[in-house]
């Protein structure tokens, strides 16, 4: 297991060089100038070539890449060139947001998707498998925004249990962030809850005709015992690479729903500085994400070994 997990971490530093340099050049290349954006309409010629030079944007590219380079290794990000605050500050004060509304959605989806998967498996053909299958459809089909609005109108509007938007953080309102993290949280949930479901009972038809399947019912377990701890475990591999991956996305932030639900989450920090052409701020939330991603695939291989442990070799 230590030499598995060693091979991954070491796989995973090309791919975030190759992120980093791509991210770098992305930005320089794509039309637009942070020093316009600063200065504003009226500026002059002189004016701009100034704050170019004081960013070091007049600067050959490759002198830029490795000085970047050289602050992230320090552990600097940068400075925001709109706010002139840190980055890093920037990325922490929007960062528990999105990360508590992942964990409600992720969590709530696994506790309900699962065992619908499960049952609907169990039940193939039947009125509860169409169910789930259309409850599946109907959440890939329909945008995340209209679900968001929906429930607004319902819970919000006409019953008026829950407030329409907002964000509160748990350390200092517990009742008022958990009031205000459902209707987020039930709108992403429904996208999820849609494919993990799907998943598992994908998953589960592939391996309930097993022979190992049909020897522990032979034995006179209980069904629930054959699927949940047998059949279930042998099929959650695929399973768990999309609650992985469905984690990961939601860390880098749903840039629709935070701004139906006016959240001040990562999501919104990324489409404002891209407007505003912020280069490192948008360079550390890419490579933010991308290092989610990285960590989350390492999490979800190890979880492949604990799962199968055939995989360990």
């Amino acid at each position: 297991m230590p030499i598995y997990f060693l091979r991954r971490v070491l796989a995973a530093i090309p791919v975030m060089l190759v992120v980093a340099v791509f991210v770098f050049l992305l930005l320089r290349l794509t039309p637009g100038d942070p020093a316009a954006i600063l200065a504003g309409d009226m500026a002059t010629p002189e004016q701009l070539d100034r704050i170019r030079e004081t960013l070091g944007l007049n600067d050959p590219l490759l002198v830029q890449f490795f000085r970047w380079i050289g602050a992230l290794l320090q552990g600097d990000f940068g400075t925001s060139l709109i706010s002139n605050k840190p980055v890093i500050d920037l990325v922490a004060d929007r960062m528990w947001p999105t990360i508590w509304i992942a964990i409600i959605t992720l969590s709530l989806s696994v506790i309900i998707a699962v065992p619908m998967g499960v049952l609907a498996a169990w039940k193939q053909g039947s009125w509860v498998d169409h169910l789930v299958m259309t409850f599946s459809v109907l959440g890939f089909s329909v945008p995340v925004f209209v679900i968001g609005y929906l429930l607004i109108k319902l819970f919000a509007i006409d019953l008026r249990w829950l407030p329409v938007q907002g964000y509160k953080a748990p350390s200092k309102d517990l009742a008022g962030f958990a009031a205000r993290a459902v209707l987020p949280a039930l709108t992403l949930a429904s996208i999820y809850i849609a494919l993990i479901a799907r998943m598992t009972r994908a998953s589960l038809l592939d391996v309930l005709n097993e022979d190992y399947v049909r020897t522990a019912r032979a034995k006179g377990l209980t069904e629930a015992r054959v699927l949940f701890r047998h059949a279930l475990r042998n099929a959650a591999v695929p399973v768990m690479t999309v609650i992985g991956t469905g984690f990961a996305l939601l860390i880098s932030g749903v840039v629709v729903t935070e701004s139906v639900y006016n959240i001040p989450g990562l999501g919104r920090l990324t489409v404002d500085s891209i407007f505003a052409r912020d280069y490192p701020v948008i360079q550390a939330l890419i490579l933010l994400t991308s290092g989610v991603y990285v960590l989350v695939n390492l999490l979800i291989d190890l979880s492949y070994s604990l799962l199968d442990p055939r995989i360990r070799y």
